[in-house]
């Protein structure tokens, strides 16, 4: 699919089952055009990382540009400089995260734990993508040994497989978590539909 084509696709869809359609198609679907003729590397990609996380390598997507050959939101080209966005959708993975960030939640509100102007505001920063459904454990809040583990977890893989150091190639690799693919498919029709807004 060509810039062009998107764009005109984009601007026919109408109705929230054209949009979850049109998701479903594109962003999740087929091989990425960083893996382009390369299915076989793309497969073993993903299940590099679904084997790291212990999930199934169906959890594991490309999105963004690495995926169209172009920005689905900014319309500018994938280029050495672009990240390679993975998702991972598992509800058993983030279950894991949700657990520690629910007793950690209890503990500011009863007053365990107390955090700094700029500590809240990176929980609080962290709560906003958390709230839709997905997170970014390398935002996780840095006041507790458990969340400075888990971060440096997150961190030390993926830079572990960035920078031609796996099948994607000489790219930085950043990944979010969804609790599963339907909330993944809502988060990426919200920002058509405000894409689709901002173009007509």
């Amino acid at each position: 699919m060509t810039l062009e084509d998107y764009r005109a696709e984009l601007l026919k869809l109408s109705t929230d089952i054209e949009r979850t359609t049109f998701i479903q198609r594109n962003f999740f679907n087929g091989t990425p055009y960083v893996f382009q003729f390369r299915d076989g590397d793309y497969f073993d990609f993903s299940k590099r990382i679904a084997d790291n996380f212990n999930i199934s390598y169906t959890d594991v997507n490309i999105v963004g540009s690495s995926r169209f050959g172009f920005s689905p939101y900014k319309f500018t080209e994938f280029s050495y400089e672009s990240d390679i966005d993975v998702t991972i959708c598992n509800e058993n993975l983030f279950e894991q995260y949700f657990e520690l960030i629910s007793d950690y939640t209890y503990k500011i509100r009863f007053r365990e734990i107390f955090l700094r102007k700029d500590q809240y505001n990176q929980y609080v920063k962290f709560l906003k993508y958390f709230s839709t459904g997905w997170m970014r454990p390398d935002l996780l809040p840095s006041n507790t040994v458990e969340f400075v583990e888990m971060r440096e977890r997150w961190d030390d893989f993926f830079k572990k497989i960035s920078y031609g150091k796996s099948e994607v190639g000489n790219y930085k690799v950043k990944a979010g978590l969804f609790k599963n693919q339907a909330y993944a498919e809502k988060y990426y029709k919200s920002s058509l539909a405000q894409l689709q807004n901002e173009i007509k």
